[in-house]
């Protein structure tokens, strides 16, 4: 007797950046639950990249495919092409039925009319005995089945990976004045060979979003590391300006490829409270490396090495770990691995009927314009959560980028260290980082995970607490920071202040992004993808105003208009956490309104 098929839909992200993040994907609702059969009312459970949905899997059977359904709620599969306005082809076993998908938000629609649609839906896919699915909850096909180890094995490699594409992101801030002299510009004009490079992470997730959806996670994400590491040998060999800044944007294009897809990665073999461990892990990786950047870059610099060698070392340790993540990361969408697993039956059935559900679609440039490119700055500017939020992201963003430029100033030009040692105070903001992602973890383990046993749902709101407390730790650092930079008063105290700093950054960046996820679930690839656009120029810009700011202002007060910045936005979290099921509500993309 068949069994009855649940799904359940949880949200999703990209770290972009931590990447995106998922940075340039996205679900429509009306169109998967005309789909699917969802429940377009379920809460999100935790933090993930990219919305997913399981479904039974089919066993094969004298070359046709047998019914053998299942239910998994900690998983999610969706169609490769998810998006909205798609015009697409359904390929069935003996039709090709055209599905003209409206840019029409479900809740318009008449409930009995929706349940209709589903039923109707639910039934012919369940009857389509040539239809690909799991085969059963214990497919050891089913990356949500992979060991404990091997899933942490990886996780481990994919942060590795991270850690590189971020480290390049600054460690070009140490050789700033090097280049500058070497080439007759101002420093100002160098900068641009960090700021450039961080733009690129802002661009590449348009490209590596939709890349992920249609060619899996492993192509787009070795594909873009391999070229990320390339790009690096002209700027180590470049005999002019212009070659090392058009290498460093198209650097940190092809870079943000791990961004943007490994929080998909991992939100497809991790369950939701495991998963949000992890993906703490994936975010501090994102913060380490631009951190260690000017530590390691500062003595690479003033050592017998040079300047280049910021971009051989950064090269070296692409091709390492990506050789290692090459071998050991084997690919884990869940519809890509499904469509080999049809093209596989196909082949040795003769069967040509054998299909998966992600090869039922076809991506048009309709769905490519209004999904990928238009909707994201829509959203940005109707949507206040999104907006202030991300206003607040950028803010933190920037700064992290511009104390690249301000730390050598306080601590290289203000107290006269050595090149190589006014780089070691970034060591305070590592720690507080890593703070942040063991505050976050701690929280995700604890209350979040109690809240999501005792309700199966937690609403988004819940993730704002630790973002609160991040907004008032950031601007205790910053004013802490500015007024124990006078060079008579001892180092210790300013370099104890970048804890609270990284402290504050971490928390309110992880949790921002989060609630973004859980608030806009069906729409959150498009929401992270103008959160990543906004929070990448201002992360390049930031730097570009350092030197004015700081030589202008002195350190103290500069730092201090930081600070001042940081407590403008500070009610922020309070006022969402307080009305935000009330702003939902009125929200257009919102599943929760």
């Amino acid at each position: 007797m068949e069994e009855h098929r649940s799904t359940r839909i949880e949200s999703s992200t990209g770290f972009e950046d931590i990447s995106r993040s998922n940075l340039g994907t996205d679900i429509d609702r009306d169109h998967l639950n005309k789909t699917v059969g969802t429940n377009p009312d379920t809460e999100a459970d935790i933090f993930i990249p990219n919305s997913r949905m399981d479904t039974g899997r089919t066993s094969k059977e004298h070359g046709n495919v047998n019914e053998g359904k299942w239910n998994d709620s900690d998983s999610i599969d969706t169609e490769p092409f998810p998006g909205q306005g798609i015009d697409g082809e359904v390929l069935g076993s003996s039709q090709t039925t055209t599905l003209a998908k409206d840019d029409v938000d479900v809740e318009a629609q008449g409930e009995k009319e929706k349940e209709d649609v589903l039923r109707l839906e639910r039934e012919k896919e369940e009857h389509d005995p040539n239809l690909i699915t799991w085969d059963g909850p214990d497919d050891p096909d089913n990356p949500m089945n992979w060991g404990t180890k091997k899933k942490w094995f990886i996780t481990v490699i994919l942060g590795l990976m991270t850690f590189v594409v971020t480290f390049a992101s600054s460690v070009f801030s140490t050789a700033t004045i090097v280049v500058a002299e070497l080439y007759g510009v101002s420093e100002e004009v160098a900068v641009l060979g960090t700021s450039l490079f961080v733009l690129g992470f802002g661009v590449g997730p348009l490209i590596w979003g939709p890349g992920s959806e249609l060619f899996g996670r492993k192509v787009p994400l070795f594909f873009g590391y391999t070229c990320f590491a390339i790009f690096q040998i002209p700027v180590a060999v470049a005999q002019n300006l212009q070659t090392i800044m058009v290498c460093r944007f198209f650097g940190g294009v092809f870079a943000s490829a791990p961004l943007a897809i490994i929080g998909g990665a991992l939100a497809d073999f991790f369950g939701p409270v495991d998963r949000g461990v992890a993906v703490c892990v994936f975010a501090a990786a994102t913060f380490i490396g631009p951190i260690a950047g000017p530590i390691g870059g500062n003595f690479i610099t003033q050592s017998y090495l040079g300047w280049r060698w910021t971009a051989w070392i950064t090269m070296i340790l692409a091709a390492g770990f990506g050789t290692l993540g090459l071998i050991f990361v084997p690919e884990s969408s869940h519809p890509r691995i499904l469509q080999q697993r049809a093209a596989r039956l196909r082949f040795e059935t003769k069967n040509w009927a054998i299909h998966s559900k992600a090869d039922e679609l076809k991506l048009t440039p309709h769905t490519i314009l209004q999904t990928y490119l238009l909707r994201p700055f829509i959203m940005l500017f109707q949507e206040p959560i999104l907006l202030l939020i991300t206003l607040y992201m950028a803010l933190i963003y920037g700064i992290l980028y511009l104390f690249f430029e301000a730390y050598p100033i306080s601590f290289q030009q203000s107290r006269g260290w050595a090149p190589g040692l006014s780089a070691l105070p970034f060591i305070g903001i590592l720690i507080g980082v890593l703070l942040g992602a063991g505050t976050i973890s701690w929280v995700t383990k604890t209350r979040f995970a109690r809240k999501l046993e005792k309700h199966g749902k937690v609403i988004p709101e819940e993730r704002l607490p630790p973002m609160i407390l991040g907004s008032f730790i950031l601007p205790i650092g910053l004013f802490w920071f500015a007024w124990t930079s006078n060079p008579n008063i001892t180092w210790v105290p300013q370099v104890i202040s970048g804890i609270f700093i990284g402290w504050g950054i971490l928390m309110i960046f992880l949790q921002g992004l989060n609630y973004i996820i859980d608030v806009y679930m069906w729409h959150a690839n498009s929401a992270i993808a103008a959160n990543t656009f906004l929070r990448s120029f201002a992360g390049g810009g930031f730097p570009l105003f350092a030197q004015y700011m700081f030589n202008g202002l002195g350190v103290a007060w500069a730092t201090s208009v930081l600070g001042f910045a940081c407590v403008v936005m500070m009610p922020a979290p309070v006022l969402f956490f307080i009305y935000g099921a009330r702003v939902r509500k009125m929200s257009k993309f919102s599943p929760s309104a």
